[in-house]
């Protein structure tokens, strides 16, 4: 029998995505090892070696590895190890454990030809080289929207006082549009997911829409969105723990480093052990908090603005010049679209995943709001690029939103520069070496570098601002579309093909203003 006819397919809509090829020959491999079978699984690059063929599928670790920045925590913390008896760690073979974060996540097995098929899976079930069929969709509707609200519950909150100074009052309206655009988006990309079993992430989707360039554009613009983060964590840290210590600085020969600079390099020391982690479970679970976080910190904001300063009335009511630094921050708040997929992919019940997004946009948006009125109204136009630097230390609450700061940068550090660490872990040859020597160089090269960004440009406003007009307009507003438009253009009306145009149309104009009015901020605070 055909496999597509039972599956209800037609042949131009039949997609396999690279982990669903991984997929299959890592279960062929297994076939051939226990059983005397002619029994295969077809792939476009067939291949008899298993793990040459699975190297080439990158980036395998997304899935599991963005899971954990939803709040998804693994069972164990444990420093890098040799896992298995090949010892590689992150690497894709046929007898790594179905827990290893280079695990491939989806399979879903479309043929054309007329094959003998032991168990044919649906879109919901996953096999492990063991044999046994875990469930994927675990996931309750209050699970996926606390895990969408944490995802949306960045730093872009502690900067949007900063935004309503560079940009008016009026620049207010374009974060609840914005958002519209963003939650929009997430409905597309879900839409995108449903279009073919196989897809279950963004990489996924790119594949789907423009094939493996698609894949790997997307992939490269993710992480480069996760490595800019991790540049902001530690600017954030460096400027509120300066704050608290003003005075600190080291005066060494003809090298002199102020506050700022010391508590970067002391904070990425901190940092830097928590990165060796592979398994992160304790980080996982303190970034769950996310969401009590942002809450905390808009709480002992009123607080300080109610009980000790008050609230003021200025600014401007639109300032043109500068807005398009307003839209990068406004934009930064809600990139989530990275996570997206993988949440819809983990529901129970993904027909309610249209909800989750419209709960997890409303609370940012309100979150949003509220602290860029009100933080505005506080401290007025002498606002800092972060909220918490405005705030006077002689305060309780101005130390708990500090200390809030800190713990929560230390606890997502690891877990934003993790999925970078391990797609490049996955481009190493050697499987011994990968989980070695390689594995803890890279992650200690990430981290560095990021440091020596962030005290190249400590400018976290429009490093922000440069973040969510590049990479957030791509991976929220315009990607979507535009993979929306190849994999179901030709199903769509004129009215939601021109709507996607409009809004990638958009998004491209904004992205080109905000970045070069970034590049020209940074570059003249640098002169």
């Amino acid at each position: 029998m055909k496999i597509d006819e039972d599956l209800g397919l037609d042949r131009e809509d039949a997609f396999q995505t690279d982990d669903e090829e991984n997929r299959a020959e890592r279960v062929c491999c297994h076939v051939e090892d226990d059983t005397e079978s002619d029994f295969t699984f077809p792939s476009r690059n067939s291949s008899n070696n298993c793990i040459g063929a699975n190297n080439s599928k990158w980036p395998q670790s997304y899935r599991k590895s963005m899971d954990m920045l939803k709040g998804t925590a693994p069972q164990s913390l444990s420093f890098l190890k040799r896992s298995g008896a090949t010892g590689s760690m992150g690497s894709s073979s046929c007898n790594n454990d179905e827990s290893s974060l280079g695990t491939p996540f989806i399979f879903d097995t479309i043929l054309d030809e007329e094959v003998h098929t032991p168990v044919l899976l649906t879109s919901d079930q996953s096999v492990s080289v063991n044999g046994s069929i875990p469930s994927e969709k675990q996931c309750s509707f209050t699970q996926a929207l606390i895990n969408g609200i944490n995802v949306l519950s960045g730093i872009g909150l502690l900067t949007t006082p900063y935004a309503v100074k560079e940009g008016g009052w009026f620049s207010l309206t374009l974060l609840i549009i914005f958002g519209i655009i963003a939650c929009y988006t997430g409905v597309l990309l879900k839409r995108c997911l449903e279009s073919s079993p196989g897809l279950q992430t963004y990489p996924d989707i790119g594949q789907a829409a423009f094939g493996v360039a698609g894949r790997l554009m997307i992939s490269v613009i993710l992480y480069a969105e996760l490595y800019a983060a991790c540049v902001e964590y530690v600017i954030m840290m460096s400027d509120n723990l300066s704050m608290i210590f003003p005075t600190t600085n080291i005066h060494f020969a003809d090298i002199y480093l102020d506050a700022p600079q010391v508590f970067a390099i002391i904070g990425t020391l901190i940092i830097l052990p928590t990165v060796w982690l592979r398994d992160l479970s304790l980080l996982s679970y303190i970034s769950v908090g996310g969401v009590g976080a942002s809450i905390l910190m808009v709480l002992c904001l009123l607080w300080v603005g109610v009980d000790q300063v008050g609230f003021h009335r200025g600014g401007t009511a639109l300032n043109l010049a500068n807005l398009p630094i307003s839209v990068g921050i406004y934009s930064f708040c809600y990139a989530g679209h990275s996570v997206f997929p993988n949440i819809y992919s983990s529901m129970r019940e993904p027909s309610l995943f249209p909800f989750v997004l419209i709960g997890s946009f409303m609370f940012c948006w309100t979150v949003c709001t509220g602290v860029a009125i009100s933080g505005f109204l506080i401290f007025g136009d002498s606002v800092e690029s972060q909220f918490t630097l405005n705030m006077p230390m002689k305060f309780l609450a101005s130390k708990i939103a500090v200390c809030t700061v800190v713990i929560i940068t230390v606890s997502k550090y690891a877990l934003t520069l993790t999925p970078i660490a391990l797609s490049l872990e996955e481009l190493v040859s050697s499987t011994w070496f990968r989980s070695y020597g390689v594995s803890i160089l890279i992650r200690t090269a990430l981290v560095i570098s990021t440091l020596v960004v962030a005290m190249t440009v400590p400018f976290f406003a429009f490093v922000m601002a440069l973040a969510g007009s590049l990479l957030a307009m791509l991976i929220t507003i315009i990607f979507p579309c535009a993979c929306y438009l190849s994999i179901l253009g030709d199903r769509l009306n004129k009215l939601q093909i021109t709507a996607c145009i409009c809004i990638a149309v958009l998004g491209l104009v904004i992205a080109c203003l905000g970045t070069y009015s970034s590049i020209i901020r940074i570059a003249g605070r640098l002169d």
